[in-house]
C-alpha cells in the first residue's frame, strides 16, 4: 500500500482429468484424549511411527471405513475391506525406519492367514512375518528390517466378512535405529508470553513489547501474547508489528478483557496504510469507551473475537487506512470502517455497518448491509460456500492443545456463539515445537516422524524445502513466525493429500531467486479433496522490504479444492531492497487446481500478473490489488499488444469461474503516464462471471482504459474516483 494514501471517500502444462469419486472418504481424526506428555530427552528406543501417516488399502467396505482410520490413533474408528480374498492395508512411514514390531487390533472380522510385508519403494515386497493361525483380538508381531512401507496382506478370512482393523501400529526408530527420535511438545520459547488473571505486570509487559514493535515494520522481533481463561481488568493491549494476541479458551467468551485491544497509527502520523503483520484472536472485549479501535491494513487478521460494543476500523483522526479482514467474530454494536478503502468480513455477526469507501464485501455475515454495489459500495453474499476456521492454540485444563475447526458448507455466522465449536483437538505432544535455530533437516525429520509443526515466534532460515507429505498435517505459526528460503529453494511444498492446514506464518523471499515460495500439490495434481480440503490461512508472502528478495512465482496451487482464506502476497513498494529489478517477482499467485476457493485475497505490486487462474470452477470472494508502483515506463509493462498485465487473469481455457467484490488500483508514481488496458482479464463465456468490480487511479498516477476486458469506463483525472462494473458479462 502507499506510504501516503488517498482521501477517505507463462501457462502451466495441461492438467490430468480430475479423478472421479470412489466414495466419500472422511478421515476420522483422533479425539485427542491423550494426556499431554512433556518433552523428553531424544533417544533411539522404538516409537510409534505409523500414526497419522498416509495409508492405502486394496478396498474399503463403505465410506465410513477408510484406510486412514486404522492409523489415526482412535480405537473407535476402523478400516474394513470388501468380503473377498486377498486384501491388504499399507502404511507409508514417510522415510526408511528400523522396524521393531507391528501391533494389529482386530475387529470381530479378522484374518486367519496373513503376512506382514516390508518394502523400500512400495512396489517390491518381502515377508517379515506370516501365519495361518491368526487369533484375532490384539496381536503383536515382532519384525526386523529397514523399510518405508509396511503392509498387512490377508489371504484367508476367519469370518464371512472382510478384514477389519481398529488400529494398525508400526513401531521402530528412524535413522536405522542410530539417530535420535524428535520429541513432541515442550515449552513455547521466550517470545510466547502466557498470562492468567493473577499474573503481575501484564500491562507493563504489553507496553514494553509495543514500544519495541510499534514502528518496527521490518524488524526482527516476534511476539505472541496468550491469556488463560478468566477476566482481565484495566487492559489496553496496543498491538504493533509481528505481534499476536489471543485467548486460550475454546471460545472467545472464555477470556474477557474489561479493556481494549488497540491498533492506531500514531507512529505514522495518523496514516494506517502500513499497519501490517499482526493479529487478534479468541478474546471477548468490553471496551472502556464502548468502542474498540482496530485501524489496520493488510495481513492483520481479526478472528474469533467478541466485541461487546462498537468496532472502529479507522485511525484516530480518520486518516488513511487500507484493510482488512474479520472472520468468525461477533460485534454487538456498529462496525465503523470510516476511512477504510476496502474490507472483507466473513462468517460473523454484527450489529450494523456504518459506511464504505470503495469495496466493502461480506459473506455469511448476520447483520450485514444488503447488496447495493456500486452505491453504497456493499457486496453481500448470504453465505460462504465452503469454510473451515483457522487452527488455534488453547488450554484444556493445564494442557496446551491445538483445535482444528470442522469444515462448513454454506456457512453463516460464527462457529462458537450457539454451542461448543465442532472440530478436533490435538495435544501439543503431537507437534514439533519449532524454535529459532531449528534447521530444515530437523523440521523435515519431525514431519516424517508424523509430528505436526508449531513455529514459535522467530525467524527461520531454511536451506532446503520443508516438505509436508502427510494428510491432515497442521503447520501453525505463532507471532508471525517468518520462514526465509536460502539459496533459491522453495520454502515449503505440500503434497497432494487431504486436509493439510497451513496458518499464521510469513514467508520472506531470500536474495537468491526462488522459482516458487509456497507450493500446494505437485505439478499435475488431480486428487479429489472436496471432503477434506487443504486450507491456507493468514499465510503471508513478502518479496523485498526487509531486504532484497526475489521469486518468480510466490504461491502455486496445484491441488484441487484448496481454500485460501486471507493471504497478503506482497512485492514490496517500500523498505530495503526495493526496485523494479532489485526485488523482481513476476507473478503473485497461480492457481492450477480445480474447485479452489479464495476468501480474502490480497495480492499486490508484481512485475507481471498478480493472479493467474487456470483451474476450473474457481471462486474468489473479495480481491484487493495494487499494480506495481515502480514500473519505469509503459514499455516495461507492455504485454504483447496489451498495455499492462491484468491484476487478475482467468485463462482462456477456463469454462467456469466466479468472483465477487474485486478491486485493482494504479499508483504508477515513477511514470504517471502509464496506462493499463484493464484491471481484469477473462474469457467471455457463460460460466465465467464477475460481480462488483472496480478500478481506481490513485491521484492520477496511471490510468485504466477499462475495468474488465473491454468493458467499463476509463479512469481519468486526479480525483481518485472508481470506475465500476456491477456484473460481467
Amino acid at each position: 500500500m502507499p506510504a501516503v494514501g488517498i482521501p477517505p471517500l507463462a501457462a502451466p502444462p495441461p492438467r490430468a482429468a480430475r479423478k472421479g469419486l470412489v466414495g466419500t472418504v472422511v478421515t476420522a481424526l483422533a479425539a485427542a484424549l491423550l494426556a499431554l506428555t512433556p518433552a523428553t530427552e531424544a533417544e533411539a528406543a522404538p516409537v510409534l511411527l505409523s500414526q497419522g501417516k498416509q495409508a492405502t488399502a486394496s478396498s474399503q467396505e463403505h465410506y465410513g471405513t477408510p484406510a486412514g482410520s486404522a492409523v489415526d490413533g482412535d480405537p473407535g474408528t476402523r478400516w474394513s475391506s470388501a468380503a473377498s480374498d486377498p486384501q491388504w492395508l499399507n502404511v507409508d512411514l514417510g522415510a526408511p525406519a528400523a522396524l521393531d514390531r507391528v501391533e494389529l487390533s482386530w475387529e470381530a472380522a479378522y484374518a486367519k492367514t496373513y503376512r506382514i510385508e516390508l518394502s523400500s519403494n512400495g512396489t517390491d515386497w518381502s515377508t517379515a512375518y506370516s501365519t495361518t493361525t491368526g487369533a484375532g483380538g490384539v496381536e503383536t508381531v515382532d519384525v526386523s528390517g529397514t523399510a518405508r512401507y509396511v503392509r498387512m496382506l490377508g489371504t484367508a478370512r476367519a469370518t464371512g466378512y472382510g478384514y477389519s482393523l481398529w488400529e494398525f501400529k508400526v513401531f521402530g526408530s528412524t535413522d536405522g535405529g542410530t539417530g535420535p527420535v524428535i520429541p513432541g511438545g515442550g515449552d513455547l520459547g521466550p517470545n510466547v508470553h502466557v498470562f492468567d488473571p493473577s499474573t503481575p505486570g501484564i500491562q507493563a509487559k504489553l507496553d514494553q513489547v509495543f514500544d519495541e514493535q510499534e514502528s518496527a515494520q521490518f524488524g526482527s522481533g516476534r511476539h505472541a501474547f496468550f491469556f488463560k481463561p478468566g477476566t482481565y481488568s484495566n487492559i489496553n493491549a496496543q498491538i504493533g508489528f509481528y505481534t499476536s494476541i489471543a485467548g486460550l479458551g475454546l471460545k472467545p467468551d472464555d477470556t474477557t478483557f474489561n479493556g481494549d485491544v488497540t491498533v492506531d497509527a500514531g507512529w505514522f502520523n495518523g496514516n494506517a496504510t502500513q499497519n501490517f503483520w499482526r493479529s487478534a484472536e479468541n478474546l471477548a472485549l468490553d471496551p472502556v469507551s464502548g468502542t474498540n479501535r482496530w485501524a489496520v491494513s493488510q495481513a492483520a487478521s481479526f478472528r474469533r473475537m467478541h466485541v461487546k460494543g462498537d468496532l472502529n476500523l479507522a485511525p484516530d483522526g480518520y486518516g488513511w487506512a487500507s484493510g482488512g479482514y474479520i472472520a468468525d467474530s461477533k460485534i454487538d454494536g456498529q462496525v465503523g470502517p470510516y476511512s477504510q478503502q476496502q474490507w472483507y468480513t466473513r462468517d460473523s455477526t454484527i450489529g450494523g455497518w456504518t459506511n464504505g469507501v470503495w469495496n466493502m464485501t461480506f459473506s455469511g455475515v448476520e447483520g450485514a448491509p444488503a447488496n447495493s454495489f456500486p452505491e453504497p459500495r456493499y457486496t453481500t453474499l448470504d453465505t460462504t460456500p465452503v469454510s473451515r476456521e483457522k487452527p488455534f492454540l488453547y488450554m484444556d485444563g493445564d494442557e496446551f492443545k491445538v483445535f482444528t475447526p470442522a469444515k462448513r458448507t454454506n456457512a453463516r455466522g460464527t462457529t462458537w456463539a450457539n454451542g461448543t465449536p465442532q472440530g478436533t483437538s490435538i495435544p501439543l505432544s503431537k507437534f514439533y515445537v519449532v524454535k529459532p535455530g531449528a534447521t530444515a533437516t530437523t523440521i523435515n525429520a519431525a514431519l516424517e516422524q508424523g509430528l505436526n509443526l508449531l513455529f514459535t515466534p522467530g525467524i527461520y532460515h531454511v536451506d532446503r524445502t520443508i516438505n509436508v507429505n502427510r494428510a491432515d498435517t497442521v503447520v501453525l505459526g505463532l507471532g508471525l513466525a517468518t520462514i526465509i528460503p536460502d539459496n533459491g529453494v522453495t520454502a515449503m511444498k505440500v503434497a497432494d493429500v487431504d486436509g493439510v492446514k497451513l496458518a499464521g506464518f510469513l514467508v520472506d523471499a531470500g536474495p537468491v531467486n526462488s522459482p516458487t515460495l509456497l507450493e500446494i500439490g505437485g505439478q499435475g495434481a488431480s486428487a479429489d479433496h472436496a471432503a477434506n480440503p487443504t486450507t491456507v490461512q493468514d499465510v503471508y508472502v513478502r518479496v523485498g522490504g526487509a531486504g532484497a528478495g526475489k521469486a518468480t512465482t510466490s504461491i502455486v496451487v496445484n491441488s484441487d479444492d484448496v481454500i485460501i482464506d486471507h493471504t497478503w502476497v506482497w512485492r514490496a513498494d517500500h523498505g530495503e531492497g526495493v526496485g523494479w529489478e532489485t526485488n523482481r517477482a513476476d507473478y503473485g499467485v497461480r492457481v492450477n487446481g480445480d474447485d479452489v476457493l479464495a476468501t480474502g485475497l490480497f495480492v499486490e505490486h508484481f512485475n507481471k500478473y498478480d493472479v493467474e487462474w487456470y483451474g476450473e470452477r474457481g471462486k474468489t470472494i473479495f480481491y484487493q490489488n495494487e499494480k506495481a508502483y515502480d514500473a519505469p515506463s509503459q514499455a516495461a509493462i507492455q504485454n504483447g499488444d496489451t498495455k499492462g498485465y491484468a491484476a487478475y487473469r482467468v485463462d482462456d481455457s477456463v469454462n467456469v469461474h466466479e468472483g465477487w467484490g474485486m478491486g485493482s488500483y494504479s499508483n504508477y508514481n515513477v511514470d504517471p503516464t502509464i496506462r493499463q488496458d484493464h484491471g481484469f482479464e477473462a474469457p467471455v463465456k457463460p460460466g465465467v462471471r464477475f460481480h462488483s468490480l472496480l478500478v481506481v487511479s490513485l491521484g492520477g498516477n496511471g490510468h485504466y482504459n477499462h475495468v474488465i476486458n473491454d468493458t467499463g469506463s476509463p479512469t481519468s483525472g486526479t480525483s481518485t474516483i472508481p470506475s465500476t462494473v456491477v456484473s460481467y458479462p
